[in-house]
């Protein structure tokens, strides 16, 4: 396996994360392999829970969507857990039609399935077709607390230049709350370990217990490796168990420091007092517990200083909205805030859903529409980031941006209404004299169908369907663009024809295909 190129970490909303996955990237799919180097700490009883992953990937392509990129296969490593589980990173068995591992040392490969992905934290659990395989491979136990700084860790793995399991020594350099996938944030340990690609989702231990799973490295520095621990790992496992991931709760409200002097004397503020200050609030209405000026003191009983820390422990200080994992209770998690000179006790509501105007695509196919030369498909940060990534990705941002095309514009907004998406014009017109004159509408957004303004696929489907008018007007959201007109029964016409002479194999996916096969609302 080759490694094609590095994901920076750029989330196609404009966000950059700090950690670089590792293993082969195409840049027209969501990055899925980062990898890692290997590690020891006890001989035998770890070394037999340790797994090397095979994984054949069908990644989407977003600027075809009617089929998937060619096959891709790629290796990882993984970790026996308990429960008779394999648990890996999210990345490397995202998007596989098919997955085996393989003990180490053994000659045979073990066909397994993928039974819960959670992309945003990366973890993945695989079920086997055969479970003798647990009878002699015990799952290794992960530590209950986490390593100090300076502890001795020893990562396991299988990074490429070689076939056998691989150990590296490094120690624990830092601990901290971090961002992995926006908007998930989660405790990440940064180890000195030699990280490379093929290791992810090996196991790293201090003692003879797990610390955590190999994620990642530092694009452009050496020894720099982290590692999702054990704790992060725990709440996933509780989460799974009722057969569904729900995923990590999360408050969304923009927050700044209290560091400057200045903005403490606006404020009116008491000395003692100390916290983050409220900029934005997730929300605006009345309800809603926190407003602008606010400052948050305390999460739960812990106090929050002035650049937004808490302690946790005697040598541990974190970001703190990591106690939001712990003291979420039934959506909501108490903070202490100052109101005017008043203190007041609230109730944040807090969630793992955060609505998103261009959502990740998140382990599904994107959803599309053929009508006549037209490819129609539900913007996605997918789609996004794939033009990003290029080396043109700087022009083409600008270029987006000055002719007002939302995918730019809005590329970090939440819907202004439920249920609102953006529709791109996914791919150049397939080759038809319908098209004639016209521009490359290629990464355009449809504003509207006939005058009608279009909310998201679903609705631009059931404008095509419904409408009897002699011509389809296509306006696209651009200052600089032209609006298409087509015959409507010319176009009706002419779609099966495209498909045949294209080998698309179906008008549209499932869900869109539902709503043209439908009889229109009365």
């Amino acid at each position: 396996m080759g490694l094609k190129t590095f994901y920076s970490g750029f989330n196609s909303i404009g966000v950059m994360v700090t950690a670089l996955c590792l293993a082969g990237i195409n840049l027209h799919a969501a990055p899925f392999a980062a990898v890692t180097n290997a590690a020891a700490g006890s001989a035998g009883t770890i070394e037999n829970s340790v797994v090397k992953i095979f994984s054949t990937v069908r990644y989407p392509d977003p600027y075809r969507p009617w089929t998937k990129q060619s096959p891709e296969d790629f290796t990882g490593s993984g970790v026996v857990i308990e429960g008779k589980r394999i648990l890996t990173n999210a990345h490397v068995v995202g998007y596989a039609s098919e997955v085996q591992i393989q003990a180490n040392q053994a000659g045979d490969k073990i066909s397994a399935t993928v039974e819960f992905v959670a992309s945003g934290i990366d973890l993945a659990v695989l079920k086997l077709d055969d479970e003798k395989f647990f009878d002699t491979h015990p799952p290794l136990a992960r530590a209950k607390t986490l390593p100090g700084i300076k502890d001795a860790v020893m990562a396991y793995g299988y990074p490429e230049g070689g076939n056998n399991l691989s150990i590296t020594k490094g120690i624990v350099s830092r601990v901290e709350f971090a961002p992995y996938t926006f908007p998930v944030f989660g405790l990440r340990i940064q180890v000195d370990a030699a990280i490379n690609p093929g290791n992810s989702g090996g196991p790293a231990v201090v003692g003879e217990k797990m610390i955590g799973l190999t994620f990642s490295r530092l694009n452009g520095a050496e020894n720099i490796g982290y590692i999702i621990p054990s704790e992060e790992i725990d709440l996933f496992l509780r989460d799974i168990a009722d057969g569904h991931y729900d995923g990590k709760p999360m408050m969304y409200d923009a927050l700044q420091t209290l560091e400057n002097p200045a903005l403490r004397s606006f404020l009116k503020l008491d000395p003692a007092i100390h916290g983050m200050v409220v900029h934005k609030p997730y929300q605006q209405d009345a309800a809603y517990p926190l407003k602008e000026w606010d400052v948050i003191t305390k999460i739960g009983d812990r106090s929050v200083d002035d650049q937004g820390m808490i302690w946790v422990a005697e040598d541990l200080r974190v970001r703190f909205e990591y106690e939001i994992q712990h003291l979420a209770t039934q959506g909501t998690v108490p903070l202490t805030l100052v109101r005017a000179g008043k203190e007041l006790k609230v109730s944040l509501p807090v969630s793992a859903d955060y609505p998103r105007l261009i959502p990740e695509l998140n382990g599904t196919y994107p959803s599309y529409f053929i009508y006549g030369p037209l490819v129609f498909s539900a913007a996605t940060a997918d789609y996004l980031g794939g033009f990003l990534r290029t080396k043109y990705g700087t022009a083409i941002f600008t270029h987006l941006s000055t002719s007002g095309n939302p995918l730019a514009t809005r590329m970090a907004d939440q819907p202004a209404f439920p249920g609102e998406g953006l529709v791109v014009i996914a791919s150049p017109f397939f080759p038809n004299k319908l098209a004639q004159g016209y521009s490359t509408p290629r990464a355009e957004v449809v504003k509207s169908i006939n005058g009608i303004p279009v909310k998201n696929l679903s609705h631009l489907v059931e404008i095509l369907r419904d409408t009897k008018d002699e011509f389809i007007s296509v306006a696209c959201e651009n200052r600089y663009g032209e609006t298409m007109i087509f015959p409507r029964a010319q176009m009706l016409a002419a779609t099966d024809e495209i498909l045949t002479d294209n080998g698309v194999r179906s008008q549209g996916s499932a869900d869109t295909l539902a709503i043209w096969n439908a009889k229109p609302a009365k």
